[in-house]
């Protein structure tokens, strides 16, 4: 029996399966050899590579791409942090059902899987402000329950969130995390500006002067966490284990990727980040974890929309190495003659 609900997770992050080797030097023996010069297609080469590595396939194969989108409430919007009310998520939730929103399109025409998972919208986390928002035993049942999403098998796990209040919730986890000011992670998320932009990093600040000392990520993430974080920290850490890469969203969801990284640097290894948002903080939270983005659109809507745009890229990657003629094949001369 685990002594604490966090046990069986604390495991996941400290044995996380090292790069399969075998396969990255495979990968290297066919890209040496085929009709390019050598590093010219840049970070789709990486991309394979990590690929590679993750999946201890040579070449590597995208074929089942999923978009898992993590719905949750907050506490914390009767504070102010949202220039829309709580009600948004549900109503979000349902426009995704009807193919009506920006995810739905993105996913159709890139031919990827859209998952919605649904976590207890009419019970939002409490004012993080003021109180804990889970209690061990409920963090962790997310955490296990952000795993579904891996269930009905995918080669390739895009990390989506919505919900109204949750990018003041990722500023509180970072700034606990990374330290500074709540000032230097708070954004207008949704639109907030002037007064209602200073109110909510004065609630963000609150939150987290709240469990001042507090160092243990787990712990961090069950006191200021949305179940949509802690859902994906689930996803990722279970994509982990079972080999699949995973794509980070932008903002919020890559809140869920600083906890992992907080308790384990390589325990995030196998994630892509897609994107660098609009939230001004993003960069800083990218930097803070010493990841590279793939884009730099100008995006700050969530619901897994970067994820998705990066996902196809991905996919060209593996299937430009996979498929490309080496020299020898297409009677080219390489440079040797």
């Amino acid at each position: 029996m685990s002594a604490t609900p966090f046990d069986d997770f604390r495991d996941l992050v400290n044995l996380v399966p090292g790069p399969d080797e075998a396969a990255v030097a495979a990968f290297r023996a066919r890209d040496a050899q085929l009709t390019k010069i050598p590093g010219s297609l840049g970070r789709l080469e990486e991309i394979v590579e990590l690929l590679a590595a993750v999946t201890g396939k040579a070449p590597p194969k995208v074929e089942k791409p999923l978009v898992a989108v993590f719905a949750a409430n907050h506490g914390i919007t009767a504070k102010g942090v949202s220039a829309y009310p709580s009600e948004v998520t549900k109503q979000m939730v349902a426009n995704y059902a009807v193919g009506g929103a920006a995810i739905n399109q993105i996913c159709m025409v890139s031919d990827i899987g859209l998952k919605v998972f649904e976590l207890a919208l009419d019970f939002p986390t409490p004012d993080i402000s003021e109180t804990d928002a889970f209690d061990e035993a409920g963090c962790a049942a997310t955490m296990a329950f952000g795993m579904e999403a891996l269930a009905g098998g995918t080669d390739l796990l895009c990390l989506g969130e919505m919900g109204i209040g949750n990018t003041a919730v990722a500023s509180a986890l970072y700034l606990a995390l990374f330290g500074g000011t709540a000032e230097d992670w708070v954004g207008p998320g949704t639109g907030v500006a002037g007064a209602a932009l200073a109110n909510k990093a004065k609630v963000v600040a609150e939150a987290v002067a709240r469990i001042a000392g507090e160092t243990d990520p787990f712990q961090i993430l069950r006191r200021i966490g949305g179940r949509e974080i802690a859902a994906m920290v689930g996803a990722i850490l279970g994509a982990r284990h079972q080999k699949v890469p995973v794509v980070v969203d932008g903002f919020v969801t890559s809140a869920a990727a600083a906890v992992v990284h907080a308790l384990n640097p390589a325990a995030i290894d196998h994630c892509i980040f897609a994107h660098v948002s609009a939230e001004p903080a993003h960069r800083r939270a990218l930097a803070a974890m010493g990841k590279t983005p793939l884009l730099d659109l100008g995006m700050r809507l969530g619901e897994g929309t970067g994820a998705a745009v990066a996902a196809s890229i991905i996919r060209a990657a593996a299937a430009t190495h996979a498929g490309m003629a080496t020299f020898a094949e297409a009677g080219v001369s390489d440079k040797d003659g």
